[in-house]
């Protein structure tokens, strides 16, 4: 039984785990509750692994604490996807646990993985139970319980491993989405199989990447959608607190998110550094001088014209971080893909374009270039897409710029916020309108089913044309006709004053010109214009105001 270990065998554990992720990735993302074709959480996982490998192999080190703080780096810079960044949090955290320590036992791990728990926890604004939270939370309460029992790491780490598959197959019963699609959890199937992968190393039987690894389960998940948040809170603040009590910091979380949303805060033994989205940011300052003296106080109220210079960047370019000096007050950053849709955001105003959508995820690292890159001192960022907003989240801590994230989950809502950018209005009024204009915006998708499933009892196959209205869906047929029809309609309902329809790659002018004269039928009181999108994946993009 393998009583601690050092930071040598700490880095064998976590290759071994980045290879069982990749060898599973695909049968994760078949958990995935949509089957459209995206960045899913198998292939998030994986891609975030693989950049804090490389990490690794630049600064191997016998010192577990230095190790697990270069993982630790590797993956907030490579996080991907919500199930990414939820990654790299619980790896923070244990890395923060770690620190001083040269070797860890099983206490020292356990008290890590509670740690790593914490810091996730704290960062997700709403967290949802059978997730991959849920499957880390029970596996470093186990892991806690064990350590009194006995203090060898292996024993540790082996239960924690049984209790976080335990947990994962109590996710289908736990979560409303998971059970209506008779699936486990795909992040939580992740974590369970990093564990294994890594006690597997442990044991001298490291994972190979031509294997299976962690028996990942090979359902796949009915369709279905997760519901919509709505967005209240107004005013983006900022600021550092230089602590001077020891009062707990997830009192001030617990407040913060009572008045607010898109919270982070993290924080050490030195500081707290908050960014949070407040209807009231006098109450938020007045309640955080209750911890300490407060330094870099931001709240949007400065005005500049912006600029029409372009900044293209595709994500996987790599490059040393050089930031920008600011030659501006605001500056843009959008995520899209396609030449004709990045066209029309240059057009509108936006600075820095990232190649990047559904098909794959940017990184915080991706995001975080870009934003150096543009000579401002306010960004706003649109991530367009649901599954890159925590993503594009985590720039506002690592970035020197005042980071404004809107949470656009299209192309079109991103398009809508940047017509109502006012540059004689400060960045609070902005950001204000900018997000009462994403309320007005409706989206028609055309996309196809990436593999089988099932919705209301219903038989998706792969294949399918799939409509999707505001990310739900909407009607599925093999007759790409009888799809377009339908999605026309639900548009017209809503009776648009303007119509926008974006076609995508391999679509002909022909199909193209269909689309558009069916729309201006269904559409007869609209102005309805037609655009080369070039976008992947999805056929047709439409936009409705």
């Amino acid at each position: 039984m393998v009583q601690h270990i050092d930071g040598n065998q700490f880095a064998a554990m976590f290759l071994s785990a980045a290879a069982a992720i990749e060898a599973s990735r695909q049968r994760i993302n078949e958990l995935n509750v949509f089957p459209v074709p995206d960045g899913d959480t198998g292939t998030n996982m994986s891609l975030t692994m693989a950049t804090a490998v490389a990490e690794l192999q630049k600064k191997p080190n016998p010192h577990i604490g230095l190790t697990a703080d270069t993982v630790a780096q590797g993956l907030l810079r490579g996080a991907r996807g919500n199930s990414g960044v939820i990654l790299s949090l619980l790896f923070r955290g244990f890395a923060k646990s770690a620190r001083e320590c040269a070797t860890l036992s099983g206490t020292g791990l356990a008290a890590a993985l509670r740690e790593g728990v914490d810091a996730a926890y704290r960062a997700v604004m709403k967290p949802a139970e059978g997730t991959i939270l849920t499957v880390s939370s029970q596996a470093a309460k186990r892991a806690l319980a064990a350590a009194s029992e006995d203090t060898a790491f292996e024993f540790v780490l082996s239960e924690a491993l049984i209790a976080a598959e335990l947990a994962l197959e109590e996710t289908v019963r736990q979560n409303p989405v998971l059970a209506k699609a008779g699936v486990i959890d795909a992040g939580g199937q992740g974590y369970c199989v990093i564990l294994e992968g890594m006690l597997l190393a442990l044991r001298g039987k490291p994972f190979v990447a031509d294997g299976d690894a962690g028996s990942p389960r090979r359902e796949q998940a009915d369709f279905s959608e997760y519901t919509e948040e709505d967005i209240h809170f107004c005013y983006c603040t900022e600021f550092i607190i230089l602590r001077e009590s020891d009062r707990d910091a997830m009192k001030l979380n617990a407040y913060l998110g009572s008045i607010g949303d898109s919270l982070v805060l993290v924080d050490d033994e030195r500081i707290i550094k908050v960014h949070v989205h407040t209807n009231n940011p006098g109450a938020a300052l007045e309640e955080a001088l209750t911890y300490g003296q407060l330094t870099a106080v931001k709240i949007e109220n400065m005005r500049e014209q912006h600029s029409q210079k372009v900044i293209e960047i595709p994500p996987e370019k790599e490059t040393s971080r050089v930031v920008a000096k600011p030659t501006r007050r605001f500056g843009f950053v959008a995520v899209c893909s396609g030449a004709g849709i990045s066209g029309v955001f240059r057009d509108l105003g936006v600075d820095g374009i990232i190649s990047g959508g559904q098909t794959m995820n940017p990184s915080t690292e991706d995001i975080l270039r870009v934003i150096d890159a543009t000579p401002s001192d306010i960004v706003f960022v649109l991530p367009n897409n649901k599954n890159i907003i925590m993503a594009a989240e985590q720039c506002i801590p690592l970035s020197e710029k005042e980071v404004i994230v809107l949470p656009t989950r299209s192309a079109p809502q991103g398009m809508s916020a940047m017509l109502v950018f006012d540059p004689s209005l400060d960045a609070g009024q902005n950001r204000e309108a900018m997000l009462s204009a994403l309320a007005g915006v409706t989206t028609g998708e055309v996309t196809y089913a990436a593999r089988e499933s099932v919705f209301d009892g219903q038989t998706i196959h792969e294949g399918d044309h799939m409509a999707l209205l505001n990310n739900r869906l909407l009607y599925t047929h093999r007759e790409a006709s009888a799809v377009h029809t339908r999605l026309a309609d639900e548009i017209a309902s809503g009776s648009p004053s303007f119509v926008t329809v974006f076609y995508g790659e391999g679509v002909s002018e022909a199909e193209a010109e269909a689309m558009f004269s069916l729309v201006r039928r269904h559409c007869p009181g609209a102005e309805v214009n037609l655009i080369n999108g070039g976008q992947p994946v999805y056929s047709y993009l439409i936009s409705a105001e």
